[in-house]
């Protein structure tokens, strides 16, 4: 049995979804679990949905997200000929989920709202590409996953309750009706044992396609993105980037944790527990080899590169000159805990310490504001950072030209430099 997992680029078009079938065609004969995140910008229209409501601007976010469900019931009506009156009862089921919520006032936290509205992106779309598939004789059967993924309560980046969701998965594997091989189910969300949608965090449908896999013992993983495999570095910014066509488990998760965005950082380790080989192919043209990912060792990788922008330099300064010590140190990580922030880059001196990490508002509001309680606190904003693994002085220098360093960390083989 193989797992395939289609991010929303391979779904934001009445053509690609067509492009998926052709591809689920070539592997009818074999027994898939297909996983699907939200068409195209669909995340991002929704998290607009959600903000214009918890803002208490209930007719403009009814009004996005009318906008939402046209999108959905065109690429329907493009698709779908004998399935489209079945298609369109079920999406309907999901939009008014949705209004039934928007309806009403906020009384809970922001995170809350966000992934009871974000969550139907992929029902939706899972929705309409199962109906599709069915009218193309590609006999699926469609599973909500928020049945199968149970989840605590931390909304937006839910931990999964493992012993619970590996018995369902199994059980929904067993009970595929008679004559289908096929199942399609959503990424990215899960639910609570109230039944209240969560999310698994931003691009979480990976680690979604790597809980099956593991959990039923998958021959392989395949993630179908719109390039030819995992590169370098991001072609959008160095279109020389070369495509490495083999890594282990162990370099993924050291480029997922600088922030490459191929893979989720979460995705690798249920693989890794079982050996389970991951393959990254070219939606657009499946007859690439892409890249491969195992437990093998490997030698002689290029320099992988990755940019991350927006990024903060948080200066924090002992108030008494006191040294950062043990319980100074203890006291920071537990603001971290608290206010779920993850730092990219930490450097500690005497009595200070500089935190680099992503500049997201609210987040940075609330850890500026518990870390001033017992530091003095100054902001650096608009900063880039930018890591090297297997890194040369020659490309460091070139990639600096012209920048002013403000923070650098180097290791054999990790180079990290914040920079302006």
């Amino acid at each position: 049995m193989k797992v395939f997992k289609f991010g929303g680029a391979s779904v934001n078009s009445v053509e690609r979804i067509k492009n998926l079938a052709a591809i689920v065609e070539q592997y009818k004969d074999d027994q898939l679990v297909i996983i699907i995140s939200a068409m195209g910008k669909t995340t991002n229209a929704l998290e607009k949905v959600v903000e214009a409501f918890y803002a208490g601007k209930k007719e403009e976010a009814l009004q996005l997200f009318e906008i939402v469900k046209n999108q959905h019931l065109t690429t329907a009506k493009y698709l779908l000929v004998t399935h489209y009156n079945g298609c369109a009862e079920q999406l309907n089921d999901f939009f008014t989920e949705v209004e039934w919520l928007l309806h009403d006032k906020p009384v809970r936290e922001f995170d809350y709202y966000y992934d009871q509205v974000v969550c139907v992106g992929e029902l939706l779309s899972t929705c309409i590409i199962s109906h599709f598939l069915n009218q193309e004789k590609l006999k699926n059967q469609w599973l909500d996953v928020r049945d199968i993924i149970r989840t605590d309560d931390n909304f937006r980046d839910a931990g999964v309750d493992w012993n619970y969701t590996a018995e369902k998965t199994t059980q929904a594997w067993a009970s595929l009706s008679a004559g289908k091989n096929i199942l399609i189910t959503q990424g990215f969300i899960g639910s609570t044992d109230e039944n209240e949608s969560t999310t698994l965090g931003r691009e979480g449908s990976d680690y979604t396609a790597a809980l099956f896999a593991n959990m039923l013992n998958a021959e392989s993983l395949t993630i179908w993105k719109d390039v030819e495999g995992v590169m370098n570095a991001d072609p959008k910014q160095f279109p020389d980037a070369q495509l490495i066509s083999e890594l282990n488990f162990n370099e993924v998760i050291e480029m997922a944790f600088y922030g490459a965005q191929v893979i989720h950082p979460k995705t690798i380790k249920p693989l890794q527990n079982k050996g389970i080989p991951m393959y990254v192919k070219c939606f657009l043209d499946p007859s690439l080899p892409g890249t491969v990912i195992h437990k093998k060792n490997i030698k002689g990788l290029p320099p992988i590169i990755v940019i991350k922008e927006k990024q903060l330099l948080v200066h924090l300064n002992s108030r008494d000159f006191s040294f950062m010590g043990e319980e100074p140190m203890r006291q920071l990580y537990g603001i971290f805990a608290q206010t779920r922030v993850r730092p990219n880059l930490i450097q500690s001196g005497a009595i200070g310490v500089q935190i680099c990490m992503d500049d997201k508002q609210d987040k940075t509001d609330q850890f500026a504001s518990q870390a001033s309680n017992l530091f003095d606190v100054q902001l650096e904003k608009g900063l880039h950072l930018l890591t090297i693994r297997h890194y040369n002085e020659a490309l460091v220098t070139k990639m600096l030209e012209g920048k002013e360093v403000v923070l650098m960390q180097k290791t054999k083989e990790t180079i990290q430099i914040l920079y302006k």
